[in-house]
């Protein structure tokens, strides 16, 4: 296994640029790819999750050009993929699995969706079960309630409100919601209990109006998707940088110096942009320009308690700035963090624990107690997790030198993460 071996830094200082988004990357695609006419794609992120997306959509048939480094032309297929039988691999990238599932299967094809081993593992029955509801036809090929899945023509009838449980993941409703107008029929999605990651759904609302749909929207319980609306391609559409990306950085700021972060600014569509926030409430001065945004070092860490619901990404990034912190840092409200990429509440607990913390778990809930020292050249286990690999190179800002393992699986949305950083870091 490859290691990463940082050394113990003391200063954080520089200017970064932000890759794209994932969250609006890989929506953006697959809106492009069922729109009317051709959208130009500008800044979309490189990734192993794009490229799962381009892929899928390439063996839909979707006509696809690269036009820049980062920057692509999508010919749009009115609603309706050219290939009706497709099999497609789509690695560990939920953002492209659970909407292209919901797509296929009010598409009148013949596809299987499968994955890597821990996609396998993550819970999409309650998608399933939504969709199903509609009349689609879909057969779990292993386990009840996960991946793989195999999807068949069906009769649908959308006439009746479809429910779907908000508290396990907001993909589910993501999902459902870019699927829906494909029908050509008014639908309504209820929401069953509470919903999590609003922001997430704050984007997919906002791009699917700038496609031409615009969803009718009572509180976070119901939603109705009009008849006849179809998607229309808005010509040329810009993805911003990742806020989830910019809390590293924000975080590197606040504790080790100064640095400016390019691609984001206050106006961002992400909710993880309120990241800066809760850095704040630790003691980051944080300041926003024109796309861009600047964190300068704290005179302190201060320990918090924070309902993190509406940054879980984000929320990771905190979690190891409470090393820096006096006293207990409670994060609460991230129960989702059990079904990402890994289970990052126990991962989280775990790899903490390595370098010298006192961390309790719950649920829905992490509290971290901070040594008096860290402990040097912990090996980070990263679990095939990009977060936890970014997350825990913050640990060699303290003068603390770490061992990051399995440091490329940052690909799924920076590959060039750790390069940054070192050019940051001193």
């Amino acid at each position: 296994m490859e290691q990463l071996h940082l050394p113990a830094y003391q200063h954080a200082n520089g200017s970064v640029k932000l890759p794209g988004s994932k969250s609006i990357s890989n929506r953006t695609l697959l809106l492009a790819a069922l729109a009317k006419g051709t959208t130009e794609i500008k800044d979309l992120l490189a990734s192993d999750d794009t490229a799962r997306m381009l892929e899928a959509l390439e063996a839909l048939g979707v006509k696809l050009e690269k036009t820049g480094d980062n920057d692509w032309r999508v010919h749009g297929c009115e609603g309706q993929f050219p290939h009706k039988k497709a099999d497609l691999f789509l690695g560990n990238a939920g953002t492209a699995f659970r909407p292209l599932t919901a797509a296929l299967a009010l598409s009148n094809g013949h596809y299987h969706l499968h994955g890597v081993p821990r996609m396998h593992e993550r819970p999409i029955g309650d998608l399933v079960d939504a969709l199903q509801q509609a009349g689609a036809t879909i057969n779990y090929q292993e386990n009840a309630g996960y991946p793989p899945l195999d999807i068949q023509p069906a009769d649908l009838d959308v006439s009746k409100p479809i429910k779907i449980r908000g508290d396990v993941s907001s993909q589910f409703l993501t999902a459902l919601l870019m699927a829906l107008p494909l029908t050509g029929k008014q639908a309504t999605i209820e929401v069953v209990g509470e919903l999590i990651s609003k922001p997430y759904i704050e984007i997919t609302l906002n791009l699917m109006q700038r496609f031409g749909v615009k969803i009718i929207r009572e509180g976070w319980e119901r939603f109705t998707i009009p008849a006849n609306t179809p998607y229309i391609s808005p010509n040329t559409i810009h993805v911003e940088g990742d806020a989830s990306s910019a809390s590293y950085f924000i975080a590197a700021g606040a504790l080790a110096g100064e640095v400016t972060i390019q691609g984001v600014d206050a106006n961002s569509i992400q909710g993880d942009i309120q990241f800066a926030k809760a850095a704040e409430q630790m003691g980051a001065t944080v300041t926003f320009g024109k796309h861009e945004l600047n964190s300068k070092k704290a005179t302190s860490i201060k320990a918090i308690d924070l309902d993190c619901n509406h940054i879980p990404d984000a929320a990771m990034t905190l979690a190891v700035m409470a090393l820096y912190a006096k006293g207990t840092t409670t994060l609460r409200n991230i129960a989702s963090w059990r079904v990402k990429e890994t289970d990052r509440i126990a991962a989280m607990a775990t790899e903490l624990r390595k370098v010298g913390a006192t961390v309790e778990e719950g649920t829905d809930y992490i509290s971290i107690t901070p040594p008096e020292t860290l402990i040097a050249n912990a090996e980070i286990d990263t679990y095939d997790d990009h977060r936890m690999a970014m997350c825990f190179s913050l640990v060699s800002l303290s003068g603390t030198p770490v061992i990051i393992n399995d440091p490329n699986c940052v690909a799924k949305t920076f590959p060039t993460y750790f390069d940054v950083f070192q050019q940051v870091a001193s």
